[in-house]
């Protein structure tokens, strides 16, 4: 099976997503016989692509003639590229592009599509793909009988991983025709920091830090562990915090390895945004909170008093390795 992997672009450089994607792909294509190959677009630095070209894909096809934000351009270029490479599997990762770019390329070609893919296809017998269903409660497994197959792969649902292999990458300009979409500013919603989609360690604190001015020890662990910052949706809606920090079933659905929730509930609309995580830590003064039921370990104190104490006892830990 010839499988086709996009790598979204980042502002100028390859997103982490992307070589996860790589990962999955190209362990799709050697189970099964076939060649992986990778598209992208727009420019990447040199180091951006050499990155990319690490994760056992052999071929990169990469196009710099194309409105990055203009989504029937990208979708134009992913269906060039799949006639390129004769690509049976599309794999997409399940990002703001990738969500966007995936459903019309399967319109477009008529080809099964299964979103937020949390696990390696069984290629044994039929094409069955396994998904989270009912915000993270249960699992689904989903068949897809077209000869042209789509997924999308949930962020940090698989761990990248690098190959000792070089790649080639190859000039790859299709007729797009004129683009759709004139960008004529653009303005960056997070600001600086660890993109929360992609970041591996994650603290998150509620309304019971009491204000925003209670902010800056939750900034201060983050910074510590190297993680991003993340809130509920109450703190974003009474503007403690920016809105983009908002996770959840309403906001931006994470899977972190590690996910700290400082004075936050656990009701159940926060709960299908970061279930996914590999580990979740709770820091709450009521035992009766429904997040220590999700919990894989568990505090129950009062955040001004627990969070200062892990800050102290981060720096030591960093200290003695130094």
């Amino acid at each position: 099976m010839n499988v086709l992997v996009f790598a979204e672009n980042d502002n100028g450089k390859v997103a982490k997503a992307s070589f996860e994607a790589a990962t999955y792909g190209a362990k799709i294509a050697a189970s099964s016989g076939g060649e992986a190959s990778i598209i992208t677009y727009g420019y990447l630095d040199a180091a951006s692509l050499n990155g990319l070209a690490s994760y056992g894909i052999p071929k990169i096809l990469h196009c710099t003639d194309v409105s990055d934000l203009d989504p029937s351009q990208l979708t134009k270029l992913t269906i060039a590229a799949v006639e390129e490479t004769n690509a049976e599997l599309i794999v997409f990762p399940h990002d703001y592009t990738g969500k966007s770019i995936a459903p019309l390329v399967s319109a477009k070609m008529k080809a099964g599509m299964v979103a937020g893919a949390i696990d390696y296809p069984e290629l044994s017998g039929d094409f069955t793909v396994k998904t989270n269903v009912f915000s993270g409660k249960a699992f689904a497994q989903v068949k897809i009988k077209t000869d042209k197959k789509i997924i999308t792969l949930i962020p940090n649902a698989i761990s990248k991983v690098k190959v000792d292999a070089a790649a080639e990458t190859i000039a790859f300009s299709p007729d797009l025709g004129a683009p759709s979409v004139t960008v004529k500013e653009f303005k960056s919603e997070g600001g600086e920091g660890i993109n929360l989609t992609e970041a591996e360690l994650v603290v998150s604190a509620g309304r019971g830090l009491k204000g925003p001015e209670n902010w800056g020890m939750i900034e201060e662990l983050a910074n510590e562990l190297g993680a991003a910052t993340a809130c509920s949706r109450p703190v974003s809606d009474i503007g403690w915090r920016p809105h983009h920090e908002h996770v959840g079933q309403t906001g931006i659905a994470i899977r972190p390895n590690l996910y700290i929730a400082i004075g936050i509930s656990g009701a159940i609309q926060h709960l299908a945004g970061v279930n996914g995580s590999k580990v979740i830590v709770v820091i709450n003064t009521d035992k009766e909170a429904p997040f220590f039921k999700a919990a894989d370990y568990g505090v129950v104190g009062d955040a001004f008093e627990v969070v200062p104490k892990m800050i102290e006892a981060v720096k030591a830990f960093k200290a003695g390795q130094a």
